[in-house]
């Protein structure tokens, strides 16, 4: 089980978001994200290297919020081989030292226990609490040849498309505080 440590994070996630979002061609903002935290679930490695993190964060620059997904995976060093789009930045971190922080969407740990999940082979954890299960998210999959996409744009009420095998559904804060519940990931046939 992952350990989730109280200390500094520096820059935060929310500002390393800040800087990489508007270069994503998904991104709908301004330019200028002003995030705040919306929500999110964790898995855990079973070897214990790899923080995995689905964050969801609602930028409020632009005419209307929008709240983005950005699953991330947390090294302790370079992932080898990755591609250069790959990295959404480097953290200190004031406990574990320098972190490497990957687009979990093309990070393998993190694809292969997105897979995990759904096939109920290992549960979701709370974003910020230790060893807590997260009972929102529901993932479910038919098929084993399967092929995980992340939704980046979240919707409230979205529904996962007819042609879907499977989905990982969660809950957010809305802009008014209300909880919402959205698709974070679409499975389609391999």
């Amino acid at each position: 089980m992952s350990i989730i440590h109280r200390t500094t994070l520096k820059p935060t996630k929310l500002e390393l978001l800040a800087d990489w979002l508007p270069k994503q061609p998904w991104y709908q903002g301004s330019g200028a994200p002003e995030l705040t935290k919306a929500g999110g679930f964790r898995l855990d490695d079973p070897a214990g290297e790899v923080g995995l993190e689905f964050m969801a964060a609602t930028d409020t620059s632009g005419p209307e919020p929008v709240t983005y997904h950005v699953p991330m995976a947390y090294r302790g060093a370079p992932l080898e081989g990755a591609a250069d789009d790959a990295l959404i930045g480097t953290v200190e971190h004031g406990v574990l030292g320098r972190r490497w922080v990957y687009d979990g969407a093309k990070d393998p740990v993190l694809v292969r226990e997105l897979t995990a999940l759904l096939k109920g082979e290992v549960p979701a954890h709370a974003q910020s609490v230790d060893g807590a299960l997260d009972p929102t998210v529901r993932a479910r999959v038919t098929g084993d040849d399967v092929r995980p996409e992340v939704v980046r744009v979240l919707e409230a009420g979205a529904q996962a498309p007819d042609d879907a095998v499977g989905e990982v559904s969660a809950e957010w804060s809305a802009e008014d505080e209300r909880r919402v519940r959205g698709v974070f990931v679409v499975v389609r046939a391999g």
